[in-house]
């Protein structure tokens, strides 16, 4: 039997300079340029994302390894289970947007750093992937610009474009489903703190989200008879304190992304429902709140309402997408750090993100809004809004917020959407970086009033989304 060949040792040292060299720094950064401007996008480095995501429910092989490991990205000075703070943030700027630097550098903010999650439903709700691979290409947009599938219909669930070719595309995808989920109910507590690092107003509320067509989960799908001209339901309705009890806002989207969604609200000082205008969705909703109705989820008006969106980077970032679910108290409640009084900042881990697009976006049709464009950075994984960062208009750094996500399943306990773990936001701060004043929220177990968190709950809808709901509601 003739021995087995071996490869000499300096070939192989030869072969992973070659390879080192070929799919580098250097490589990854020329792979990143492309589609930022007005070229084409692809996602992935080594191989097409979602192609990829298809086979194997895994990233891995998509990127070389110094976009899968902080220590690999950064040398080793930065590494997993470290804490990034005033002392090293210098290392990881590139990775930041420059609010959440400006955070670390200046106001005391830290984040520990966790391993990178490569498994995709680890990342989003199971059944959003599965209708996300079950229905990849089967998107268009028509002559009005909204998406439809073959037959003119409205999206039938999942995200349109996985493999986004533009900008618009992506932000398509996250306009028609925030959560992810056909329905979600979010028991909320929100701090409001003042340039002096003090809580000045403490909330409680529910945010209820219903969709009307592209759904996944629940009965009927994809589309909820006699309302598929709608998009979506959603409310917000404040519990506490007493003085603004029973206060409440619905928003209801048309499907056509050109018209503006009707905003109804609800003050118990004139004990009636009254219509807000469409710039409502540029002013805090209560007292103190750093918090717009635009800003919901980066992409809080119809897609067709913004415009001139362009692709103005692409590179690796740093994210809070695992391990952020409280579930050692007994109401989901965080901890916090930071500021002139050390509660400023949630307590938050994030991970290495091998890929993050960043869009900015002009509120074109809203000529008075206070801002003049917004930029939303995108984990190129799953499009999932990471961060955003708005601009007066005069150009300047206006406001930001960056959210927490995580599978609501740990050794403490589980949380179950179905039949697989509840995916979904924990935590978020709204920063006035002009004022300084800072928007805290977290999604809790329940608040006052015995509101307690749901999913694909339909009874969501005639409890919280009609106006005859907030009537109730408020009494």
């Amino acid at each position: 039997m003739p021995a087995p060949f071996i490869l000499p040792q300096a070939c192989v040292a030869r072969d992973m300079v070659h390879y080192i060299r070929k799919f580098g720094r250097d490589y990854s950064r020329r792979a990143f340029l492309a589609g930022v401007g007005g070229g084409a996008l692809t996602t992935g480095v080594l191989a097409p994302l979602w192609p990829t995501i298809a086979r194997a429910g895994d990233v891995t092989a998509a990127y070389p390894d110094h976009l899968l490991s902080i220590d690999d990205y950064t040398a080793g000075k930065i590494s997993t289970g470290q804490v990034i703070d005033v002392q090293n943030v210098e290392h990881v700027k590139a990775l930041l947007d420059p609010i959440r630097y400006t955070q670390i550098r200046d106001m005391g903010r830290k984040m520990r750093v966790v391993p990178t999650a490569t498994d995709i439903y680890k990342l989003s709700p199971w059944d959003y992937v599965e209708a996300t691979l079950r229905n990849s290409g089967r998107a268009r947009f028509d002559a009005k610009g909204n998406v439809v599938v073959e037959d003119g219909k409205p999206w039938i669930g999942g995200n349109p474009f996985p493999t986004p070719t533009s900008a618009i595309e992506v932000f398509a995808g996250l306009t028609l489903s925030w959560g992810r989920h056909d329905v979600s109910f979010y028991p909320i507590k929100e701090y409001d703190l003042d340039p002096e690092g003090d809580v000045a107003y403490l909330y409680e509320a529910c945010w209820a989200e219903l969709a009307a067509v592209g759904r996944v989960s629940v009965d009927p799908k994809p589309y909820w008879a006699e309302h598929e001209d709608k998009l979506r339901y959603q409310s917000i309705i404040f519990t506490a304190p007493n003085s603004i009890q029973g206060t409440s806002f619905l928003n209801i989207w048309p499907y056509d992304q050109n018209e503006f969604p009707d905003l109804y609200g609800y003050l118990p000082e004139f004990k009636r429902v009254r219509t807000f205008p469409t710039n409502q969705r540029f002013e805090p909703l209560i007292a103190g709140s750093s918090l717009y109705l635009s800003d919901a989820w980066g992409a809080g008006d119809p897609f067709l309402t913004w415009g001139n969106y362009k692709i103005v980077h692409r590179g690796p970032t740093l994210a809070a997408l695992a391990g952020g679910w409280q579930s050692d108290h007994p109401n989901w409640e965080h901890t916090t750090h930071g500021g002139p009084k050390g509660h400023t900042f949630w307590d938050m881990d994030v991970e290495f993100v091998p890929e993050a697009i960043v869009i900015e976006a002009e509120p074109v049709k809203y000529p008075r809004a206070p801002i003049s464009k917004k930029q939303v950075w995108f984990d190129a994984r799953t499009l999932l809004p990471l961060t955003m960062v708005s601009f007066d208009r005069r150009g300047e750094m206006f406001r930001s917020f960056d959210g927490a996500f995580s599978l609501y399943e740990n050794e403490s306990g589980k949380v179950s959407d179905g039949a697989h773990p509840y995916w979904s936001w924990t935590m978020l701060h709204a920063h006035d970086i002009q004022t300084n004043r800072m928007t805290r929220m977290e999604q809790v177990k329940t608040i006052a009033g015995g509101h307690t968190m749901m999913v694909n709950d339909l009874s969501v809808y005639n409890r919280y989304l009609t106006r005859e709901a907030l009537l109730r509601l408020g009494s």
